[in-house]
């Protein structure tokens, strides 16, 4: 997933997380920061998010069931995961993958996880912290290898 991919889902869905919200156009406009007019555009397809707005969108309605079937649990993690694109970045301790996770290896109680919905991975450590994320699954066996010196 890249930036635009992350910007069209979050304009597909924006209709949806309005109105799972019980907002009208003019309250959810008046949430986001964009005109009423250019919300409709959006809802309608014939306009986009930047990804400022996308972002913005994401972490304000993070709790939302819309994001959270879209993007498989913290929505923040694909956020950094895209922004963070080939830079290491710390990430807070996790739940060790029980809900939106496959785990496709461990070693040593080093794990490396895939998350069902966004697809991005993670390398967890033996607490279930995050070392490392990224959608190319060959950064994270990389990163795998140096990790279990396996």
């Amino acid at each position: 997933m890249d930036k635009r991919e992350f910007i069209n889902l979050i304009n597909n869905k924006l209709k949806l997380i309005r109105i799972e919200n019980n907002f009208s156009q003019e309250k959810m406009s008046e949430i986001v920061g964009l005109s009423k007019k250019t919300l409709i555009e959006i809802e309608k397809g014939r306009s986009s998010l930047t990804w400022a707005g996308a972002v913005c969108i994401a972490t304000l309605f993070e709790h939302s069931e819309i994001i959270q079937m879209t993007f498989g649990g913290d929505v923040n993690e694909v956020i950094k995961t895209v922004a963070f694109t080939h830079f290491e970045i710390s990430l807070p301790k996790t739940l060790g993958g029980k809900v939106w996770w496959r785990q496709l290896r461990e070693f040593n109680g080093y794990k490396i996880q895939q998350n069902i919905l966004s697809q991005h991975y993670r390398v967890l450590d033996k607490e279930n912290h995050r070392i490392c994320c990224s959608f190319e699954l060959d950064e994270i066996e990389l990163r795998f290898k140096e990790i279990t010196n396996n």
